[in-house]
Formats: C-alpha cells, sequence, structure tokens
C-alpha cells in the first residue's frame, strides 16, 4: 500500500507573528518556519502504518516555493520515503491545492491519503473534503483514532458531543484531528539519512493543474487589543458589573 502525507510550510506555532506596516499581509522575515502541526501528525500516522506492515511506501508532498524541501526532509527524517515539491510562488486556494493533490493521486496510484485537517495559518479546514470530492473518495475526517482492517481503515473521528466510527473502503483520505497521535523528534543518524533520499520537483503546469485563483486578501489586520481586567470586591459587585457594564446578564 502507498500512503501519501500532505506537508504544508508554515510559521513555527512558538513564533508570534506580525502584520506588515500596511496591512497587506504577515510580516515573515526572519521568521522560524516549521511542518504544520497537524501534518505532522499525518506523517507520524503514515510512517506508524508503514512501521506496522501495512504500508511499503510513504510519499510526502508539498505545495510550495523551494524553502518547503526544508519541511519535506524533516518528514524523510521522521522515516518517509522519498517527497514531491510542487513548486510555485503563488499562493493557492484550497481548490487548487486539492486539484494538485488529485493529480498526483493518479500518477502514483495511491492508496490512502493522511492530511491534517487544517493549517494553522489560513485555517481553512478545506483541502481534505475537497479532495475527497474530487476523487470521489469516502473520507474520514478529524480522526483521533485509524487502524486497518481487511483492506479497509476504521476511523474514530471527533464530532460534538462524541465520537463516530466509520469503516472506509480504500482508496479513502484522512484527515487528522490533535488526539490521533504524538508525533517523534527525527534522530541525528535519520536526519543524515534523510539527505540521500530522493525528492521530485515538479510544477503545476506539468500536472496540468490551473492554479488561478479567485479569492483575494484586501487587508489583514491584527486582533483588537483587549481591554485590562479589574477584580471585584463581592459577588454583588460583580453581579453588577456583568449586568449593567457587560450586558451578558
Amino acid at each position: 500500500m502507498k500512503i501519501l502525507v500532505g506537508v504544508k510550510r508554515v510559521v513555527d506555532a512558538n513564533v508570534k507573528v506580525r502584520v506588515k506596516s500596511d496591512n497587506a499581509g504577515m510580516d515573515l522575515t526572519n521568521a522560524k518556519m516549521a511542518i504544520n502541526p497537524f501534518c505532522e501528525i499525518a506523517v507520524e500516522e503514515a510512517i506508524r502504518l508503514k512501521e506496522a506492515g501495512s504500508a511499503h511506501e510513504v510519499i510526502v508532498v508539498s505545495i510550495g516555493t523551494s524553502a518547503c524541501q526544508e519541511q519535506i526532509r524533516t518528514a524523510l527524517a521522521l522515516g518517509s520515503d522519498r517527497g514531491i515539491l510542487v513548486e510555485t510562488d503563488e499562493t493557492l486556494e484550497p481548490l487548487a491545492i486539492a486539484k494538485i493533490f488529485k493529480e498526483i493521486i493518479n500518477r502514483e496510484n495511491i492508496d490512502l491519503v493522511i492530511l491534517g485537517k487544517l493549517s494553522i495559518d489560513t485555517d481553512n479546514n478545506q483541502v481534505g473534503q475537497m479532495l475527497a470530492a474530487l476523487c470521489d473518495y469516502p473520507q474520514g475526517t478529524f480522526a483521533c483514532k485509524a487502524e486497518l482492517k481487511d483492506n479497509k481503515i476504521e476511523v474514530s473521528r471527533e464530532i460534538d458531543g462524541g465520537e463516530q466510527t466509520v469503516l472506509l473502503n480504500l482508496p479513502a483520505i484522512v484527515t487528522t484531528d490533535l488526539r490521533l497521535n504524538e508525533p517523534r523528534y527525527a534522530s541525528l543518524p535519520n536526519i543524515m539519512k534523510s539527505k540521500k533520499k530522493p525528492i521530485d520537483i515538479i510544477t503545476p503546469a506539468d500536472l496540468k493543474v490551473n492554479i488561478s485563483t479567485n479569492l483575494k486578501t484586501l487587508s489583514v489586520e491584527p486582533p483588537a487589543a483587549r481591554s485590562a481586567g479589574i477584580k471585584v470586591e463581592s459577588v454583588e459587585e460583580l453581579i453588577d458589573k456583568l449586568r449593567n457594564e457587560a450586558k451578558v446578564i
């Protein structure tokens, strides 16, 4: 079985980003970049399936500039077999990304696709669902547990009020939630080995995918500053302020 994993390059989750002075976007100058946390979980799950003998190859795909090779190498150091970089300087909307994944799935004869449920920069949560629709594959989104059973995959997914378990025929799309697993760290020997693993570089044009966008960012602004909290001397004073100032009761 061949597993495809999507990996996105994002600002490290521990970095506090700033808005550009002209409100055109985020200032990423010298910002530390990393694999999107949900994509790390997807990589870990694919590697675990391979280690269990359920898969023979894990392919990592990233879409973006040449700098994305850094995140692909990290995924290779964790245990993936090879990488594919779809190189473009354009900012792609989710539908274009889903179309690119679809073409790679067809080229590589992929049996299972594991993606992060969303990326922490755009927070869209759309690519996995769009890809399932384009490929006409069953999908298990927000997965907190996944287990292969007789050429099917059983996915426990987080829903409002609890969990839902679905049994999907392969090929299928799975998107990861935080409780699915805890990603490992890459060891130094594996980091060195990853430098010899292949990364194929292609473009959207090679896949015959139209990446023209219908979305335009007008401006980016930081969230409004919150006023400082206050202390109250009694429950009665608290209730009075909630009723007359905050007007929430």
